[in-house]
């Protein structure tokens, strides 16, 4: 049995969340030991379809008049679509048409959370949808200290000096924006910024913020996953002021890393990171700075070593194993992966 991991833009969405997803995926399929090819010139059992462009659509058309079995993962959803690039909320009822008429072709549907799936069963969807995290390796993602002194050294923050960091776009959904003020309200600690994307397609408020950008804060652009890695174990906190996910990988390593985390309080963090056991929430500006300054003058106690247990119930493994189970409802019985 053989699959087909199919990404269109691979170049383009590769340094996205997206592009993570896609290499857990193939790492997943790789540790329940199922085959699988990313050329689709190459026969295969299964279309598992990671992307809503044109061309996975006519694939997908293709695969369907051959008689192919089709899963579609939806990463997105028109929700997480609004707080994108320049134009997404005028063109978001587009975007939501399209990708409901995607989602469709796959016998089945895969989404990365409960929260996703909900949503997209109130778009209207019939195919039976299953929720399973985009997961996170968790060798690499791990408490360690001389990871995070690398990261102090390379960014020549002093022992004493305490360190905020996000992760995401230059897109006003991922809350640089508040990031940004945030760093300037508190230009006693050093916030950087980890991620890229062309300002021209920014908001123009994501661009206005740009032009006032406070000394203390870095902004370090893409990096490898290595170097987030070191960025997870050198900080003092990680900060995750997002307005909309349909999970939010950057959490999970976080959790992985032991590293404490004050994020938005929205609906799609509710039945999994718990305010003050795992994580710290905040639903505001106002929230967020209040908990930042009582988490540094040591009101708010530690919660990370706490966070870990998220992580590893969605380890690569664990989505292997999810998968798997998925492909095995599209196969016949006689069959085995």
């Amino acid at each position: 049995m053989k699959v087909l991991l199919y990404t269109e833009g691979e170049k383009v969405v590769g340094k996205s969340g997206l592009g993570k997803a896609i290499k857990h995926q193939m790492k997943a399929l790789e540790s329940v030991g199922i085959e699988y090819t990313t050329n689709p010139k190459e026969d295969y059992d299964i279309l598992h379809i990671n992307t809503y462009f044109f061309k996975s659509y006519l694939l997908a058309k293709q695969a369907k008049r051959k008689g192919k079995k089709i899963v579609y993962h939806a990463h997105s959803t028109e929700e997480d679509f609004k707080g994108g690039f320049i134009f997404s909320k005028q063109l978001s009822p587009l975007f939501k048409k399209w990708i409901i008429r995607c989602y469709n072709l796959g016998d089945v549907i895969v989404t990365p959370t409960p929260y996703a799936k909900k949503i997209l069963e109130n778009y209207g969807i019939k195919k039976k949808i299953y929720a399973i995290s985009n997961g996170i390796e968790l060798e690499k993602f791990q408490k360690n200290k001389a990871l995070g002194e690398n990261f102090r050294r390379k960014y020549h923050i002093e022992n004493t000096e305490k360190v905020v960091i996000g992760i995401g776009l230059y897109i006003e959904r991922k809350g640089i924006i508040d990031f940004i003020e945030l760093a300037r309200s508190l230009p006693d600690y050093k916030f950087i910024w980890f991620g890229y994307s062309p300002l021209s397609v920014s908001s123009q408020s994501v661009r206005d913020a740009f032009k006032k950008i406070p000394g203390n804060l870095t902004m370090a652009g893409y990096v490898e996953q290595e170097e987030i890695v070191e960025a997870m174990n050198g900080c003092d906190l990680y900060l995750f002021p997002t307005l909309e996910e349909t999970e939010g990988i950057p959490i999970i390593e976080a959790c992985a890393c032991e590293t404490n985390a004050i994020i938005r309080d929205i609906p799609i963090f509710e039945d999994w990171l718990e305010d003050g056991k795992t994580v710290y929430k905040a639903k505001n500006r106002k929230e967020f700075q209040e908990k930042i300054e009582l988490f540094f003058s040591g009101k708010l106690k530690s919660v990370a070593k706490n966070s870990r247990k998220i992580a590893e119930e969605r380890s690569i493994q664990n989505v292997g194993k999810s998968l798997k189970e998925v492909y095995q409802t599209l196969i016949p019985k006689e069959k085995d992966l």
